[in-house]
């Protein structure tokens, strides 16, 4: 009888899993990331792909990638650079594809199940990951092919490959004792778990503030179209009648610029700097403390002084002494022009009889009466003429003027969120160059700030070549009823960073997908994305796009040498700002003790005090919403804008020499920057660009601090 009832309980157990396997066979053969995709360009087909189908995708992904190094690993022949190296760059494709929709979603259109994903998928990725670099046959392979590098005839992109992934080997932790690969293991799991709560955190956070004004005398003296955009988020809520303020940047800007209610100014701007502080659910002092503290460790496994210097040994700066250096002799020339600002808006309340002392919930309020004063320039002038569609297609116009390349735009692609375009890109002669998203309005469920990716990224495969799907993501005001998105100054530079982000991974022209596009270090990535800012607002450029939304009409030059004239304004708040934070990130990573208890606002307080800071500039961003550093790639490297400015301002000098749209000088850039990728030692191509090294000066002189 026991016989009989074990039969009948194996039986149901084969039943269930042949049951199990057709349901899951079924619902992969329904998942559009188990197919070919058909798509124009082989984009993703977003129209096909539902939450459901990223946890299976990721299984079939991870599972892949491991029978790839396996076989790698498992190959009898001696390893060689084609057997091992390239092997190696063109395994877990399928998981790459997975993995860039999903990231991609995550942070420009996330909801609470696509954050459930996350939390569950980080730690997976961080084991698989750990599981490849920790992996001894596959690093032994790879050793054996380096150690031979000098008899194998590489070309320089070769070399490079060959040196990088070495390198990301030993810092995996390949070379470390058992014991310490065991515990990199659990730091980078818990890191990967307390970066994506990090995010998640400041983006309910922000969600979570509301401004909702009832009373129309509360809406004095703001623009039009900040306060149809309140009434918009009001009706979205449910509060039609009503106007909701929030503290994301388009709705948080426009108040403090131009209301006159101090009150509700600082309750706005608290609303802002308190983020992931409020002793909430939401709150992230703990897991800065614990996110800081797990990189020290860390880094002492590979023995370093603190994770600074893990990180910078790779980047252009390679040291924290370096980072120092230059953060500081910028703050020097920057903090009394900051103090003049001050001085300036004091004069201004106190002629107007406001009886109060300049706060920085004040700041944007009474900067803005200098700037009117001092220019005759207010931005609610300019933004007519910077309608969202107008400076894109200036952007478009001016790379257009610099390489020939096109845009046209593609209705019939999918896309991830009603809001977003795509763009066919291709060449002067009609060869095809990639495919470019543009996602440029704020909204809920995206996170703040601006940002360029790929959904696939430019590399030669089987010889032909793979083209590149970049996005471009903003969170630009988005257009009501009855007035387009319009953009300020700021938000106009904005697109041109991006953009230039995006041609760096458009123009890629590499072997391999690890180097090609923004593969680079930290500190050069900003090169190409900031030197297209400094066309924005040169003349030439701006009789180019600068156009009235309603009349057409091209931006008028007095309005124009208002706008450069004025180009020097502020550049003590928006230059200390920046420093500030880019202080508090080194300031965190160079500990090299960190105690467990850290009281984070303590110690952000002791920083900001030891340089300096005045009371009226918080850093751009404080410690519970520093994404950039505490869930982004950032950490030791918020700096990197200003390394990249040294360059960008010097590099941008060539084209005033030769001509603004001298296309002998943009094909040299193009040629020895933009396409290159990770592919060469970043200064090294700098150098062949430019013919010298760069020096502070053209920053300063560009930033208006000499």
């Amino acid at each position: 009888m026991k016989k009989l009832l074990f039969f009948v309980f194996i039986l149901g157990l084969v039943v269930t899993s042949c049951q199990t396997q057709q349901k899951e066979s079924t619902n992969n053969m329904e998942n559009p990331f188990f197919k070919e995709w058909n798509t124009p360009f082989g984009v993703p087909p977003f129209d096909q792909i539902e939450n459901e189908h990223f946890r299976p995708a990721f299984a079939e992904g991870m599972r892949l990638h491991k029978e790839e190094i396996d076989a790698i690993v498992n190959n009898p022949e001696e390893p060689t650079f084609e057997n091992t190296m390239v092997a190696l760059d063109k395994s877990g494709t399928f998981l790459n594809r997975v993995n860039n929709v999903f990231s991609n979603l995550s942070g420009a259109d996330t909801n609470d199940s696509i954050q459930a994903i996350e939390k569950d998928i980080e730690p997976l990725l961080s084991a698989h990951y750990d599981d490849i670099n920790l992996n001894e046959g596959l690093f032994k392979k790879v050793k054996a092919v380096y150690e031979q590098r000098e008899n194998l005839d590489l070309t320089t992109e070769e070399a490079r490959f060959l040196e990088k992934k070495y390198k990301s080997f030993v810092r995996g932790g390949a070379e470390l004792p058992a014991d310490k690969k065991a515990r990199m293991r659990e730091i980078n799991g818990e890191l990967a778990t307390l970066s994506v709560q990090f995010g998640e955190n400041v983006l309910k956070d922000n969600n979570a503030f509301k401004l909702v004004i009832e009373d129309e005398a509360d809406l004095e003296g703001l623009p039009a179209s900040s306060v149809s955009a309140a009434a918009a988020t009001a009706k979205e809520e449910g509060q039609e009648g009503k106007w909701i303020f929030t503290i994301s940047r388009p709705s948080l800007y426009p108040f403090l610029t131009y209301s006159p209610n101090r009150e509700l100014r600082e309750k706005l701007y608290k609303g802002y700097i308190m983020k992931g502080d409020n002793g909430n659910e939401y709150d992230n002092n703990k897991i800065v403390a614990r996110i800081v503290e797990l990189r020290s460790e860390r880094a002492k496994l590979f023995g370093y002084n603190n994770h600074a210097e893990y990180i910078l040994v790779e980047n252009m700066a390679k040291n924290p002494e370096n980072v120092y250096d230059i953060l500081t002799q910028v703050w020097e020339k920057a903090l009394p022009v900051a103090k003049q600002e001050v001085a300036d808006m004091q004069a201004i309340a106190d002629k107007e009889g406001a009886n109060i002392k300049i706060e920085g919930w004040d700041w944007w309020y009474y900067a803005e009466k200098v700037r009117q004063d001092k220019y005759a320039l207010s931005e609610e002038d300019v933004k007519p003429y910077f309608q969202v569609d107008n400076v894109q297609q200036g952007i478009f116009t001016l790379a257009n003027k610099l390489w020939g390349i096109t845009f046209s735009e593609r209705t019939d692609l999918p896309k991830y969120h009603k809001d977003g375009k795509v763009f066919e890109v291709k060449e002067a002669d009609g060869t095809p160059i990639g495919i470019f998203y543009t996602d440029y309005f704020a909204r809920p469920s995206k996170r703040g700030g601006a940002w360029m990716s790929s959904f696939r990224k430019q590399e030669m495969r089987d010889g032909e070549n793979v083209l590149p799907v970049i996005t471009n993501v903003c969170n630009f005001p988005a257009p009501t009823d009855d007035i387009p998105s319009l953009l300020s100054l700021d938000q106009v530079i904005t697109m041109f960073h991006e953009f230039g982000h995006g041609l760096h991974g458009l123009l890629s022209d590499c072997e391999t997908r690890t180097l090609s596009g923004t593969s680079v270090s930290r500190d050069f990535v900003e090169l190409p994305s900031q030197i297209m800012e400094n066309w924005a607002f040169e003349p030439e450029m701006l009789a180019l796009y600068a156009k009235h939304y309603k009349t057409g009409e091209v931006i008028p030059d007095e309005l124009v040498e208002k706008i450069n004239n004025a180009a020097h304004f502020n550049q003590g708040f928006a230059t200390i700002e920046f420093l500030a934070a880019g202080l508090l990130d080194m300031d965190y990573h160079t500990l090299n003790e960190v105690d467990p208890n850290m009281d984070v606002a303590a110690f952000e307080k002791a920083s900001m005090d030891k340089y300096g800071l005045i009371p009226q500039i918080a850093p751009r961003y404080r410690s519970t919403y520093f994404s950039h550093i505490f869930s982004g790639g950032y950490s030791s490297g918020y700096y990197a804008y200003l390394w990249a400015e040294v360059l960008d301002k010097d590099a941008f000098q060539a084209f005033k020499e030769n001509g603004l749209f001298d296309q002998a000088t943009a094909a040299s850039f193009r040629e020895n920057v933009l396409s290159k990728g990770g592919s060469d030692d970043p200064m090294k191509l700098y150098l062949q660009f430019r013919g010298k090294e760069p020096g502070i000066e053209p920053l300063l002189k560009g930033r208006g601090l000499l």
